[in-house]
């Protein structure tokens, strides 16, 4: 099933369940997601129950599924990733086996095609493609295994970061505060089964197809994690339990033959250019730029719709 959220003037929006066609929706039996992943046991099959869409859905009322979180958690589960990402920022990674983690901005989750507002283009404005899980309420301590159970439901997310700030922040070994404003989700979260054979082992294996200012900047696929999705929640859990709702991210999907298919965001592009030319020669994004981003499968469908944001002067 595929669950979105429609702006109704409040905080949460109002939930609903979309049709197979995308063209039509009906009401869920909770208000919000956010409910909805309280109560997950009742209210899935509640909906799947649902074969009335008596809704058009009116792709401009879509907002984020979970337009605000308890905890946004992400990742970074990309070697290739985080390897150029270190030539970029200067900064060097410890190595510990374990998967890499912070904690984000939670409050909001910007819309699939709401403006993006910024203080000034200085801050090294850049996007960031991922996919993430919402998952229900997980136990401290449960195991990777037994965390596949928990994962409800999977978004597209643009993780969107201030370069120029991020080195900075993270030699203070602090985690990030200032360079990580607010994501933006895809309008549709979806359960596993939506996606078929190209959900395995706790990984999305889907092109997430990336446009800068309307030119294709990348495609690369989901299925190279270094720690699938449940290992990345057993990781977040192993210490505390997660509340239902709880969002946790892959960091930017990467892959090793990155030349080939380009990045994911723009700062990955300038580690690139780092190795191959001793110096970064693209610039990060201006004001009036805009960045698409769609998850694919085999098939051509896009499952969780469409991220099209532009960057806006705050």
């Amino acid at each position: 099933m595929r669950l979105a959220t429609l702006d109704n003037g409040t905080p949460d929006g109002r939930l609903v369940l979309v049709a197979p066609d995308g063209a039509s929706c009906a009401p869920a039996p909770v208000a919000t997601l956010q409910q909805a992943m309280e109560h997950w046991g009742t209210v899935a099959p509640a909906l799947a129950g649902i074969t009335d869409y008596p809704e058009a859905l009116d792709p401009a009322t879509l907002r984020a599924p979970l337009p605000r979180a308890w905890q946004w958690l992400d990742g970074s589960a990309f070697a290739c990733h985080g390897e150029l990402m270190d030539k970029a920022l200067g900064v060097v990674s410890v190595k510990t086996g374990k998967p890499l983690m912070y904690q984000g901005t939670s409050d909001k989750f910007y819309g699939p095609a709401e403006d993006v507002r910024f203080p000034t283009e200085e801050f090294g404005l850049d996007f960031e493609g991922e996919f993430g899980v919402i998952v229900d309420a997980v136990p401290m301590g449960t195991s990777a295994q037994d965390c596949l159970g928990h994962i409800r439901l999977i978004v597209q997310i643009n993780d969107w970061s201030l370069r120029k700030l991020a080195g900075p922040e993270m030699k203070t070994g602090f985690g990030w505060v200032q360079a990580k404003p607010p994501c933006s989700m895809a309008p549709f979260a979806v359960t596993p089964d939506e996606l078929g054979e190209q959900w395995r082992d706790g990984r999305v294996c889907a092109d997430l197809l990336v446009d800068w200012n309307g030119r294709r900047f990348g495609a690369a696929n989901g299925a190279p994690m270094d720690h699938g999705f449940h290992e990345l929640v057993a990781h977040a859990c192993a210490t505390r339990d997660l509340v239902a709702g709880t969002v946790i991210g892959s960091g930017t999907v990467s892959n090793a033959n990155y030349r080939e298919i380009g990045s994911s965001c723009i700062a990955e592009r300038r580690g690139i250019e780092l190795v191959d030319f001793g110096e970064p020669r693209t610039d990060f994004m201006r004001f009036g730029d805009t960045v698409r981003m769609q998850g694919t499968l085999a098939d051509g469908s896009a499952p969780f719709g469409v991220i099209e944001q532009k960057v806006m002067k705050a």
